[in-house]
């Protein structure tokens, strides 16, 4: 429910439109912002938001911008009884005839996940861009990220469909993270190595805990997708990490005999952690760790980080 002005993005965040567009429907349709304070930017009402949900559901409908705001501005108070409250949004993000599930996740989300039906790659890199600023990696994977990219991943199993949809939206979230894990490239040696088991493709997850490690100050070297147990243990064996991070997303991409391979290593790493789905905890080796989420493979990369860089100075 909605019962407060909103900013700009905030309201392109809540529709999952890009904050030009808004520009764009205010300039040339007037369906801009109605509240205004003296000393600040306007700012949409409730009434002033519900009319541009009209706008947007036309829009995507094949309904022309011209035509579609007309619609929306003859409403008098498009919100229920007149009384300035928006209806709630269901948590299923629909567009173009579909939709994805979003389950809890909040209105960030849902427009995300519009934005992705509409395959709008600018509101979907605006959102994520936003997010991350404003809330940093871990939260943005959790909270936003990793609930759209699962409804997708729910829509293609049930319908075999979105397949477009789960290419853009995973090219708009890789660059989102490469962008900030190049804006605090960690200084002093890569502690940390990150790689997906043998064969796996699913690389956004280990994307994500590289620009949260970026962020959280933590060096690390990522060799990415399939890479097969002998380089592996060859990449150890040149660099020496403290920890090294596999990745499995699927049962059949989890292995355990590639987690014997790294502790058997002759220079095996102070911590080796099985992350992801696919691993059985009942099928790993003694001494390799699991971690439940995001932030705890971040907080073990940086302890063991710290660990080994006290043991040399010491």
């Amino acid at each position: 429910m909605v019962d407060e002005a909103l900013s700009a993005g905030a309201v392109a965040r809540r529709l999952g439109v890009a904050v030009t567009t808004l520009r764009t429907w205010h300039q040339r349709y007037g369906l801009g912002p109605s509240e205004h304070i003296p000393g600040h930017h306007r700012r949409y009402t409730p009434s002033d938001l519900a009319r541009l949900e009209i706008m947007r559901r036309l829009t995507a409908d094949g309904v022309s911008p011209a035509e579609a705001a007309r619609w929306a501005r003859q409403a008098p108070d498009p919100t229920p009884n007149g009384t300035g409250v928006v209806a709630p949004i269901h948590p299923t993000a629909r567009d173009g005839g579909g939709s994805i599930p979003v389950g809890r996740a909040g209105p960030a989300a849902r427009g995300l996940a519009r934005a992705a039906m509409r395959l709008d790659a600018a509101a979907i890199s605006e959102t994520i861009a936003h997010a991350l600023a404003a809330s940093g990696v871990v939260a943005t994977w959790e909270g936003l990220l990793r609930p759209v990219l699962a409804g997708i991943g729910e829509r293609h199993a049930a319908t075999a469909g979105l397949i477009e949809v789960e290419h853009l939206m995973s090219r708009c979230v890789s660059e989102a993270l490469a962008t900030a894990s190049r804006a605090k490239v960690p200084t002093g040696p890569a502690r940390i190595l990150l790689s997906c088991a043998d064969e796996e493709q699913h690389t956004l997850p280990l994307e994500a805990l590289a620009a949260a490690l970026a962020e959280a100050g933590v060096s690390y070297r990522m060799l990415g997708a399939r890479v097969p147990v002998g380089a592996l243990v060859e990449a150890v064996n040149r660099t020496g990490p403290a920890a090294v991070v596999l990745w499995s997303h699927t049962r059949a991409t989890a292995d355990p005999t590639q987690l014997s391979a790294l502790l058997a290593a002759p220079r095996r790493p102070l911590l080796v952690l099985a992350a992801g789905p696919g691993w059985r905890a009942d099928t790993l080796p003694a001494g390799v760790v699991r971690p439940v989420d995001l932030a705890e493979a971040v907080s073990l990369s940086a302890a063991v980080r710290d660990s080994l860089d006290q043991s040399r100075r010491d």
